[in-house]
């Protein structure tokens, strides 16, 4: 059997300017940067290159929309860095969609970016 992980992940905008604005503030407290831009796609990576983040205006030229029940999961690796991730979005303009606290076997903390893309970042 082939092993099969996580690549990367993209979130719709509809204002790339801002939207490269907050995660680069936002990742500028963690090992991401950014690696490749566009007229229509940025991307970031950490550590592991196999994988990235990226925001895009949609390729269907539509509006770009948030999904419901989707979310995309960080991993930060310390309650510390949840807490400071989960500040740094919220001064950014995101929004609060549930203070740091454990929930299960994971200290987690959610917000949404300005687009309204729902993000979890755990540890």
């Amino acid at each position: 059997m082939t092993t099969m992980k996580m690549c990367y992940f993209v979130v719709g905008t509809n204002n790339m300017p801002s939207a490269v604005e907050f995660y680069d503030a936002l990742f500028a407290i963690t090992d991401y940067r950014q690696t490749f831009a566009d007229h229509r796609m940025t991307f970031w990576q950490g550590a592991d290159s196999d994988s990235a983040f990226a925001v895009a205006l949609p390729f269907d030229e539509k509006e770009a929309t948030h999904g419901n029940g989707t979310m995309l999961g960080f991993s930060l690796g310390s309650p510390e860095l949840v807490d400071a991730v989960y500040q740094k979005a919220l001064d950014l303009g995101g929004t609060c969609e549930g203070k740091p606290g454990q929930r299960g076997p994971r200290y987690s903390a959610y917000v949404r970016d300005r687009d309204h893309n729902k993000l979890v970042f755990s540890d």
